[in-house]
């Protein structure tokens, strides 16, 4: 619990700062019209915010570029070797949960082929790649489901909350990520200690936002507060983050668009004529 209003957002706590905002959500909202001018401002502090984003991201490269240097420069091929593997790993373990995890839910819930689905949203998906964001195909996915027959009450809840709290790709990335960074820093994890992490990882994971990047703060910020000493090796991960980042966001789309469907169809609707069959 963070002791004052602010003091998560100064403290660079996750999980405090994400009850704050959802505390100070739901008092807006109760708040009806006379609630809008914070939302206004609100609004404009965020455009603030990204702009000052926007400007560090341009010198982002130089900074990735210094970290990679850096390491193979002190290891030799040896780091190369192990950036390539915790990346091959990372898509394969992201590869095997879309088709096999998500796939058998979809089918013994839904009765819907996980591979209809992602060929239904491939348009999306290429949109996601390009922009290595799931925030960017958030509107279409919205209209898809509903067009497939999935009701717009069950779409407006579960596409929404699922961009906020169901974040499968990034899970997984904050996990395998805190392991490899104790391996490298010759601190490896004990059993126990793996699945504790596992499940604070799962739980920091519901606060990470949408946009690029986020993944690597939020790890930053997960192990500040749970193994403070491995802080200083996210900086070995700095320079493949962006190719990590496509694979999270993608699998983080992938696990939302399948939610909806987990639903059932949209009872009354007369728009479910797509080929996905929800």
């Amino acid at each position: 619990m963070p002791t004052t209003l602010f003091s998560a957002l100064t403290e660079g706590e996750v999980l405090q700062t994400l009850l704050v905002a959802l505390l100070v959500g739901f008092a807006v909202q109760s708040l009806g019209r006379r609630g809008e001018p914070v939302l206004t401002a609100v609004g404009l502090l965020q455009r603030v915010v990204f702009k000052v984003l926007a400007m560090i991201m341009w010198l982002a490269p130089i900074g990735a570029f210094g970290a990679i240097a850096a390491v193979v420069g002190a290891t030799g091929m040896d780091a190369l070797t192990s950036l390539a593997q915790i990346m091959l790993g990372f898509y394969a373990t992201c590869l095997i949960f879309v088709l096999v995890v998500l796939g058998a839910l979809l089918w013994f819930v839904a009765r819907i082929s996980i591979f209809s689905l992602l060929r239904y949203l491939g348009r999306e998906f290429l949109l996601i790649l390009s922009t290595s964001s799931s925030e960017s195909a958030l509107p279409r996915l919205i209209a898809k489901m509903e067009h497939v027959g999935v009701s717009k009450p069950v779409v407006g809840i579960t596409v929404p909350t699922g961009y906020s709290f169901n974040l499968d790709g990034t899970a997984i990335y904050l996990t395998m990520a805190s392991l490899f960074i104790a391996d490298a820093l010759g601190e490896p994890l004990s059993i126990g200690e793996q699945v504790s992490l596992l499940l604070f990882m799962v739980i920091a994971s519901k606060g990470a936002a949408g946009v690029t990047g986020a993944g690597l703060a939020t790890l930053a910020g997960g192990l500040q507060s749970h193994r403070p000493d491995l802080v200083d090796g996210v900086g070995l991960i700095v320079g493949i983050d962006r190719f990590m980042s496509e694979a999270r966001a993608l699998t983080n789309f992938a696990g939302n668009a399948s939610r909806p469907c987990w639903s059932g169809p949209g009872r009354g609707s007369s728009t479910g004529t797509g080929p996905v069959g929800c």
